[in-house]
This record gives structure tokens, C-alpha cells and sequence, in this order.
């Protein structure tokens, strides 16, 4: 079966701030996830489709349903739920796992395997979506909508970065490091403030209102869709180009320092404009790190932390009932600042 075209993450028109918090996030999945706020129509669930495509492949285990590389096997596999597993090991693209709006938390965590506790009398576990997911992409659109609780599980999953499956007498557990993405319109209801605070990122979109833009996002869904294999092959040297840069940013993050100045820096932001917890203050320091290892540095600078508040706090700052998302942070941050020192 011939495989179908994705449409290149790099031939996207716009959406710049969308598409750089997905990629942080793939550089480093500590960051807990993106969430995108927007309309109908504003390329959410292509971006993240198309991310995938340009991801690196990873050695996983031929059968394994938890997706491990030869280096991660041990305790888990000596309750593999794969009979006379054969741990030799293939390379494998990223994949993204859709998470369905109805999905129960059975389907998502995992549960017992019941035909073959029938069939043997045995407990054995019957992995859940995390599973799949693990060292991929969990794509859940329209979140807004999901039952709270499958929320609550999937933040805490990509928080930590482990799955315990509690089923029947069985205690269970297994990696489940991913990068979260959820997709939600605000128009179709907004998530708890406690749940919007688990996404490490958020960012709100919009169709562009520049003619030129709105021409070239016309111009280039027409071509590929006359020719998918040509529109992708004439993006294919961006498409590498960006691909060797989130490389080169995964193996430099862990280098990358940041000066005690500038944490102070972070935590003046976070007091300025009104943040509960510490859960934000935390979130900028890990995101603008990032941003250093995808620009090529191993030391932050301001720049850094004012571009990562303006990603990780607009959803974690103190909002009035039916008050919209904060769009400009740092503006909200001046101004905070002019009326405490009137």
C-alpha cells in the first residue's frame, strides 16, 4: 500500500507561534505539553501531523507494545504481554496517536486482558493508548470535551512520565514519556482553570487576516492537492533542515545553563502579572532553556525568558469570569507595573 502524503510542517503559512510550541515540546517532552485555543480551520490538526513526519525515526522493539528501544528493557519485559517476544529491534518513524473524544479510562490507562485470563487463567494487563504513545506524539483534540478525569490522567502521565496500571489485583507500570497535544475552540466550552494549568504550553490562534497570507495558504493546499508527491519533495530540503535542528537542540539541552540573575527574572514575571503556584515559574525556566538549545546556544538570555512567559503563562494568569485568555504578556506585564507604581 502506497503511503499518503502528509502536508510538510514546513510549507504551513503563519500559525509561527503554534508550530515553535510544538517543536519546544518535542525537543524536550519535560515541558508537559502544548495547548492550541482556536477556531475551526487554522491548520491545528495538520501542524501536528505534519511535525511528525519530519521527527527522526527511533529504534523500538519489533513487538513491543510499549514502543522500547533495546536499551530501556528489563523489569518490563519480564511481564511482557507479548508471549515469546523476540526482542529484535527496527527503526521506527514517530507516531501520533489520536486520543477519541468518547475514550473511556480503561481504553486510555489499559485494564485487564480478559480473554486471556479466560482462555489461561491468568492476570495479564491489556495495554491502554499510553502505551502506544510512549516516545511519540498523543494528539487529543477538542480536550475541552473529554470527561475530566481522562484529563487529569493524561497531564499526569505526561507530567511524570510513567503509566501505573491498577486492575483487579494487578499493579502495573510502564514508560509513557510523550509530547501532549491538546486542541480545543474556546467557543465549544473552556477546560478547569486547575486542568488548563497542566499544560506546560498554551498558545491561542487565529485565521490570518492579511490578504497575502490567506492567497498562500489558498496557493499551496491547491498544489498539493494537484500533486502531494511534488509539493512534499519541493519542501523536502526545509523539512531536513528543521529535522537536523531539533537534533542538534535534543543533544544540546542538556548543556545549556542558565545564570541566577535571570531566575530571579522569571520569578518577577510570573509576580507581576499574577500567577498562582510555582508551577509557571518552573515551566519558563525548562522552556527557555529550550529555546537556547533550538537556537543553537547553551546559555540562556532575557530574550529567552520573555519569549518563554509569553508561551507558558497566558492560561496560569488570575482571569475574571467570561475574561478571554491573555493574548500579550509582557503588555499585561508593563501595565501591571504602571498602575503599582501610580
Amino acid at each position: 500500500m502506497e503511503k499518503r502524503e502528509i502536508f510538510p510542517f514546513t510549507a504551513i503559512v503563519g500559525q509561527e507561534q503554534m508550530k515553535l510550541a510544538l517543536i519546544l515540546n518535542v525537543i524536550n517532552p519535560a515541558l508537559s505539553g502544548v495547548l492550541i485555543r482556536g477556531e475551526k480551520g487554522t491548520a491545528k490538526s495538520t501542524a501536528v501531523r505534519a511535525l511528525a513526519e519530519i521527527l527522526p525515526k527511533i529504534e523500538v522493539i519489533s513487538q513491543c507494545p510499549f514502543r522500547l528501544p533495546a536499551s530501556e528493557t528489563g523489569e518490563i519485559c519480564k511481564k511482557c504481554v507479548v508471549e515469546d517476544c523476540v526482542p529484535e529491534t527496527r527503526m521506527d518513524a514517530i507516531k501520533v496517536i489520536e486520543l477519541p473524544v468518547g475514550a473511556t479510562e480503561d481504553r486510555v490507562v489499559g485494564t485487564m486482558d480478559l480473554e486471556h485470563a479466560l482462555k489461561k487463567g491468568e492476570k495479564r494487563v491489556d495495554p491502554g493508548i499510553l502505551a502506544a504513545a510512549h516516545r511519540g506524539i498523543l494528539y487529543v483534540d477538542e480536550v475541552n470535551l473529554l470527561d475530566d478525569h481522562v484529563v487529569d490522567v493524561l497531564l499526569d502521565s505526561a507530567a511524570m512520565g510513567v503509566n501505573t496500571i491498577e486492575r483487579e489485583g494487578v499493579s502495573f507500570f510502564h514508560p509513557a514519556r510523550f509530547t501532549l497535544v491538546g486542541t480545543m475552540n474556546p467557543e465549544e466550552g473552556e477546560l478547569r482553570p486547575q486542568l488548563l494549568d497542566r499544560f506546560g504550553l498554551c498558545v491561542s490562534i487565529q485565521g490570518s487576516h492579511d490578504p497575502e497570507e490567506r492567497v498562500a495558504v489558498m496557493e499551496r493546499r491547491a498544489e498539493f492537492d494537484d500533486d502531494p508527491k511534488a509539493f512534499c519533495q519541493r519542501w523536502q530540503e526545509e523539512s531536513r533542515a528543521l529535522s537536523n535542528k531539533i537534533e542538534l537542540a535534543i543533544s544540546l539541552y542538556p548543556k545549556v545553563t542558565i545564570e541566577r540573575p535571570l531566575l530571579f527574572e522569571i520569578a518577577s514575571f510570573c509576580l507581576d502579572v499574577g500567577v498562582d503556584g510555582h508551577r509557571g515559574d518552573i515551566i519558563i525556566l525548562k522552556t527557555a532553556k529550550t529555546l537556547a538549545a533550538y537556537h543553537g546556544r547553551t546559555e540562556v538570555t532575557s530574550q529567552d525568558v520573555e519569549h518563554a512567559a509569553e508561551l507558558a503563562l497566558p492560561h496560569r494568569i488570575r482571569r475574571k469570569p467570561l475574561q478571554e485568555v491573555a493574548s500579550d504578556v509582557s503588555a499585561l506585564r508593563n501595565q501591571n507595573r504602571k498602575s503599582n507604581l501610580k
